[in-house]
């Protein structure tokens, strides 16, 4: 029964080192002033990309957007 007690120490200790850690932030929707300014940004590429291309940009913009990154800095990452 030893060992069984040693796994449980094991375990217990990932636990403690997982609550050290900082939790992710996620800031959930976009606000209506983000997506309005997406959506201007967006149709500014309307001649430069296809449509795959279109919704690619769109999808990394609106990831970066979300935790809190502006226009130009979530452009300029990509």
């Amino acid at each position: 029964m030893a060992v069984y007690g040693e796994k449980e120490s094991k375990k217990e200790a990932p636990k403690k080192e997982s609550k050290k850690e900082a939790p992710k932030k996620s800031m959930g929707k976009m606000s209506e002033k983000q997506k309005a300014d997406l959506k201007k940004h967006m149709e500014g590429h309307k001649d430069k990309m296809s449509a795959s291309e279109m919704k690619s940009h769109r999808m990394k913009m609106m990831s970066r957007m979300r935790k809190g990154m502006s226009i130009k800095e979530a452009h300029d990452d990509i």
